[in-house]
């Protein structure tokens, strides 16, 4: 059984980084795909914009496309900002109705964290004025309410993280 695995959180909190990661570790085991939202959204999506409306057009999208593989055998491995609580939720809906497990994981990491570990400089570029509607700095975050996981990683090692998504997928009934 396959699913999809939503890793959810500011910018820069880890979520590639642990999705590429744990996709490494489960290959042997899995078909396994990451569907990046900032490579989705330049591959498949670039006529989408950063306002509200947008950011969810590309969750749904991207939940559109999860369930998609993740129905035809594929452990789907998305991390993505989606920072509107009802477009996620709207996701886990859509999968819930086709019978696909889901989970959401919040990939937690405090501001001065995902500021000081940018590596694209959106943080420092917000706080020169250069750019506005930064996820977390002068955009909105709902913060999941009840996910499957939360990894604080800014206290817990990427191993750490990756044994909890291991416990994860297990609870899915995808181990």
């Amino acid at each position: 059984m396959t699913g999809s695995i939503w890793l959810t959180g500011l910018p820069s909190a880890g979520k590639s980084t642990l999705a590429y990661a744990f996709a490494d570790r489960v290959r042997e085991r899995h078909r396994v795909q990451v569907l990046d939202g900032d490579v989705v959204r330049a591959t498949f999506f670039p006529e989408l914009g950063f306002g509200e409306a947008d950011r969810a057009a590309n969750v749904r999208r991207i939940g559109a496309m999860a369930q998609m593989l993740a129905g035809h055998g594929v452990l789907v491995l998305v991390p993505v900002i989606a920072p509107y609580r009802e477009a996620r939720d709207h996701v886990r809906s859509a999968h819930d109705q086709a019978g696909i497990p889901f989970a959401e994981v919040f990939v937690d990491a405090g501001l001065p964290t995902c500021a000081a570990r940018d590596v694209k400089g959106l943080y420092a570029r917000a706080k020169r004025g250069e750019i506005t509607g930064l996820t977390g700095f002068d955009a909105p975050y709902e913060e999941p309410e009840n996910p499957e996981l939360r990894l604080r990683t800014d206290q817990c090692s990427v191993n750490e993280c990756l044994a909890a998504m291991d416990n994860l997928l297990a609870d899915l009934g995808c181990a």
